[in-house]
Formats: C-alpha cells, sequence, structure tokens
C-alpha cells in the first residue's frame, strides 16, 4: 500500500501540480494527531512517511533540543495495525488537498477577469441572490445588482458584468451586475467592431439601469460616424444590446471636447436653442423651444438627470418663454435700482 501511496501521489503532482512535499507534511501531520486520538497516548509523538518507500512510522519523543524544537532522543512505537488508520487518513488529506488545489486554480483563473462580460445559465433565485452557472464555477448576483424590471427564470442564459470577485476558503466567489454601466460597455465591445479595433471610443456612459442608458462616443478616425457606427444598419447593432438589456432604451450621442456641443448633444432627442455656461461652477444653463422642453427635462427629469453625470455638469433646462420671462424680470429689477440710485 506504501509504494502505491507515493506513486498515486507522484500522479497527483503531475496532473494537478499539487507538490508531493505539501501532501507529505499535511499527511504527517495529520497522522500524528489521528495516533493521539485513536490511541489516547499522553506523549509528544512525531510521524514519518518515506518519501521512496512511503514506510510510515511513529516516534515517541523523549527530549527535545529546546532551541530548535526537533527531536533529539526518540523512539519508534507504531502499532501494528496503523497501516488502516494511515490509509483512511491519507484518503481524507489527498482529497482535501485536491479540492484546494482545484479552488485555487480557479481563482487564479479568475482572478484578473474584473471587468469581464461573462455568459451563464440562471440556476436559482432567492430573495438574497440569483446563482449563475458560469461552467466550472458559480456566480452570484445580488439583489442590489439585479434590474428591477428584469425577471430571472431558470434555465435561462444571461450576460452579466464581474464586478468584484473574493478569495474564500470555499473557492473564488465570483460576484456579478446587471446594473452596471461596464455591462453596457461590454456589449458595445460586443456588437460593435469599430471598437473592439479601436477606432471608435466610449468616453463616458450614464445609466438608469432598466429604463435608459446615455452612452457618449467619439471617432479616432474622420472617415467614420461613431454614433452610426454603434446603431449600425438599420440600427441592428444598437437592438441586440437593447434586446439583451430586456428593452432598456440607449441614447448615443457623439462626444465633444467643447462642453456646450457636448451639453447638447447630451439632451438628445430634445433640440436646444442655446447653452449658457457657467465654468467655475460647472453649471450649464440650457434655453430649448418651447415645445422642447418636456422631452429635454424626460419622465421625471431622466433626460437631463442622465445628460448632468454624462458630461459632468449641474444642468438647469428652461424653455424660450421662461428663459425671456426671466431676463425681462432681471431687467426690470436693473431698471429699478437704477431709478433708487439716481433719486
Amino acid at each position: 500500500m506504501n509504494r502505491k501511496l507515493i506513486a498515486a501521489l507522484r500522479e497527483l503532482e503531475k496532473e494537478k501540480g499539487i507538490k508531493i512535499e505539501t501532501i507529505i507534511e499535511a499527511l504527517e501531520f495529520a497522522l500524528k494527531s489521528a495516533y493521539g486520538k485513536n490511541y489516547d497516548v499522553d506523549y509528544e509523538s512525531r510521524v514519518d512517511i518515506n518519501t521512496k518507500t512511503g514506510e510510515i512510522k511513529v516516534y515517541k519523543i523523549l527530549e527535545e533540543n529546546s532551541d530548535s524544537g526537533e527531536s533529539v532522543n526518540e523512539v519508534e512505537v507504531t502499532p501494528d495495525d496503523f497501516g488502516r488508520i494511515a490509509a483512511q487518513t491519507a484518503k481524507q488529506v489527498i482529497r482535501q488537498r485536491i479540492q484546494e488545489a482545484e479552488r485555487e486554480v480557479l481563482y487564479e483563473e479568475f482572478k484578473d477577469r474584473h471587468g469581464d462580460m461573462v455568459t451563464g445559465i440562471i440556476q436559482q433565485s432567492d430573495a438574497r441572490y440569483t446563482l449563475i452557472d458560469l461552467g466550472r464555477v458559480e456566480a452570484l448576483l445580488p439583489r442590489h445588482e439585479q434590474v428591477p424590471r428584469e425577471r430571472y427564470k431558470h434555465g435561462d442564459r444571461i450576460k452579466c458584468y464581474i464586478s468584484d470577485i473574493r478569495k474564500t476558503t470555499k473557492g473564488p466567489q465570483i460576484i456579478v451586475s446587471r446594473t452596471h454601466t461596464g455591462l453596457v460597455k461590454r456589449l458595445f465591445e460586443l456588437e460593435v467592431p469599430e471598437i473592439s479595433d479601436g477606432v471608435v471610443e466610449i468616453k463616458n456612459i450614464a445609466r438608469e439601469a432598466g429604463y435608459r442608458t446615455k452612452a457618449a462616443v467619439s471617432s479616432n478616425d474622420k472617415n467614420v460616424d461613431p454614433v452610426g457606427a454603434c446603431v449600425g444598419p438599420k440600427g441592428s447593432r444598437v437592438r441586440m444590446i437593447v434586446d439583451e438589456l430586456w428593452g432598456e432604451k440607449i441614447d448615443i450621442v457623439e462626444y465633444k471636447d467643447n462642453a456646450e456641443e457636448f451639453i447638447k448633444n447630451s439632451l438628445s432627442p430634445a433640440r436646444v436653442v442655446k447653452v449658457l455656461l457657467d465654468e467655475e461652477e460647472k453649471f450649464a444653463l440650457v434655453v430649448v423651444s418651447n415645445d422642447q422642453l418636456s422631452l429635454a427635462i424626460g419622465k421625471e427629469g431622466q433626460n437631463a438627470r442622465l445628460a448632468a453625470k454624462l458630461t459632468g455638469w449641474k444642468i438647469d433646462i428652461k424653455s424660450e418663454a421662461q428663459y425671456e420671462e426671466e431676463l425681462e424680470e432681471m431687467r426690470v429689477e436693473r431698471e429699478e435700482r437704477k431709478e433708487k440710485t439716481e433719486k
């Protein structure tokens, strides 16, 4: 049995990459514990495994070196039936080490995949999270990373964004998201070759998951229209992304270095008349025609809110009528102040 054990450990070292010295050390420690429990001894012992023959011996320690703690005087006390205990212990230790090695391999495989998009199959859902089968490992889709309007059914395929990877005693714990803006970016990279090739660049994304996303894109080639490339022929590319996001609306706008132009674009589909900027406060007053006000603001302020996130500017939107009215009020106030001063 002992020679077979060593041969098995050598094979394991080749297949799983687990060093035989690591298993031998763990096995000696486990056998020492098993010896103490099974034979009810009250003295310090040591187990030695010969790495060539596999022979296992138990020693009673009579004297230790006070500095190193190593045995300097000992006597062999190997029980006659210790082989049976050794075989059982070896199975447990080897199984445990194999599991640990496989967990480590999985962690090494996924530890650098933060920010990747993965496709998995929905396994189960409860109040805390949805379990996603990624093949060799399962991922958790927590409630706060789920889109309220989406329903996750067992067996459905789903794309998710890896938002976190944690190392645990049970292997890598992979946290995925359906709400992260990174998911939208990865979907664009998948569907739009110009983005994956570096011709078109996604400058920023603002998202209210399940409802609406705004993406600002630019082109590194003057002959390539960045918005047209993302939309695709007859809207085919963006439609694929919308379908994957369960009907979430997507506005694709052209990024501009000029803040005034960028803010105008960000409020699409509304048409903007003028933009007045306060550079110091990074505040923009946007004026739109009277019939465009509700469109510019959006339902419950969503369009304006996403435009502010996308551009990084605080945005206040007014209709031409409101703007003219405020200008008139300011003119009247100036006239009144002037009259008081003259008096």
